[in-house]
């Protein structure tokens, strides 16, 4: 073969090469969102809270801690709904169960479907907060105008580390009409 020639093939090899690259590195990308997700979901990682009721298992209640638990609510994008919680922050006990009323109202002129993605800071409380009630483990209907009451029931498990005194618990609503 002349220069010219194997100058030739060893860039078809070399672009070949890159292409593949390519290719395995949008796999690689594509692969982390599950595993990511997988882990958050197993570790309580970035504060991600299962989005499944657990049962009303019984605990041995801790008097002697206290925990201060924010309740934070925003609406995502230009969604028409009015979203709060009752109080905005409540002192717990771990290992108490306790009930927390949040409110929606459509404010717009048309019915939307509304899903809220609830997250725990700091992250590595999440796995302790466990809810046998929730409006975010389903979609939330909302007629124009009409408002509606969503309880959420959980408990902090007394396990949580004791250096934890403050969490948030926050939820964001995000517009899932028609999907």
């Amino acid at each position: 073969m002349r220069g010219g020639e194997a100058s030739r093939w060893g860039s078809v090899r070399l672009a070949k090469v890159m292409l593949l690259v390519a290719v395995g590195m949008f796999g690689f990308g594509y692969a982390l969102v599950p595993f990511y997700n997988l882990l958050c979901d197993v570790t309580g990682f970035g504060g991600k809270v299962g989005e499944k009721a657990i049962p009303n298992l019984p605990y041995a209640i801790d008097y002697s801690r206290e925990v201060s638990l924010e309740l934070v609510t925003s609406v995502n994008e230009d969604m028409p709904l009015q979203f709060r919680a009752e109080v905005p922050k409540i002192k717990i006990h771990p290992g108490q169960y306790y009930t927390v009323n949040y409110y929606g109202v459509n404010i717009g002129k048309q019915a939307l479907v509304g899903r809220a993605i609830p997250t725990v800071a700091p992250g590595n409380a999440a796995r302790y907060l466990k809810k046998t009630e929730c409006f975010c483990f389903s979609k939330q209907d909302f007629a124009p105008g009409k408002d509606r009451t969503m309880p959420v029931r959980f408990v902090v498990e007394p396990t949580l580390p004791a250096d934890i005194k403050d969490m948030t618990l926050a939820y964001t609503f995000f517009d899932v009409t028609g999907k």
